[in-house]
């Protein structure tokens, strides 16, 4: 129960992390984003499900091709055995025709063999891809928003960005951006869970080490507000016993 990812679980995390950004920021784009990446990840949880089972008509396509190609090779045997020169076979020329030809075919039974795989590798990369650009779409909501907005902000300029934002809020802004990060890399997981492909897990890998160095960022940007908060409001003397 608790050795695999629940894609259900995760869409309904993400479905409550969106109610909480409403509750909290009833105008913020960040909740849309949220709903977004809420559909995303009910996407993906059927588009992983379906990676993760067999290709069956796609396998019997390949089947019958290579069934078709072991036919015509035995015919093609068959028509230079019976050939008036059938000697000519084992010469000089002969051999290197035999080795090309085996090469060729041993080829394209390679490349059929491992057509599915790829199928799925490019469908799975793509998914991936999406998330990371609802990654930096996050990330671009955090980025304006300034650690020390209280007692050490200075002056605004014309072109600085609005900051109406106190620093609890600022805290619990910065606080759903960060679980979105990690929720995304729990989505993109699920393509790590049901694939063994090389190519896809490293692609997972990367995104989650992209989520976590985005966090890091964030939460040192919560560090300061607290920080920040404990400068302008220190606590008062111990009492004595």
């Amino acid at each position: 129960m608790y050795r695999t990812l629940d894609s259900d679980k995760i869409v309904a995390t993400l479905v409550q992390l969106g109610a909480r950004i409403v509750a909290r920021f009833p105008q913020s784009s960040l909740s849309r984003v949220c709903a977004e990446l809420a559909e995303v990840a009910r996407e993906n949880k059927a588009r992983a499900a379906r990676l993760a089972q067999p290709n069956w008509r796609l396998r019997a396509g390949v089947a019958l091709i290579l069934l078709l190609g072991a036919a015509l090779t035995v015919y093609v045997a068959r028509v230079l055995g019976a050939s008036e020169t059938p000697h000519e076979l084992f010469g000089l020329q002969g051999l290197e025709t035999i080795i090309n030809i085996t090469v060729l075919v041993g080829a394209g039974v390679l490349f059929l063999v491992t057509f599915e795989s790829r199928v799925k590798r490019n469908e799975a990369l793509e998914d991936i891809h999406e998330l990371r650009s609802i990654v930096h779409v996050i990330d671009m909501h955090q980025l304006t928003k300034d650690p020390t907005a209280g007692s050490l902000r200075g002056p605004d300029t014309a072109a600085s960005p609005p900051r109406l934002l106190s620093p609890f809020e600022l805290t619990r802004y910065l606080d759903y951006c960060s679980e979105m990060l990690s929720l995304t890399a729990k989505v993109a997981a699920l393509y790590a869970q049901s694939s063994s492909d090389a190519v896809v897990v490293d692609a997972v890998n990367d995104l989650e080490r992209l989520t976590t160095n985005l966090s890091q960022k964030i939460w040192q940007k919560i560090t300061l507000i607290s920080e920040s908060r404990q400068m302008a409001y220190p606590p008062g003397p111990t009492a004595q016993p």
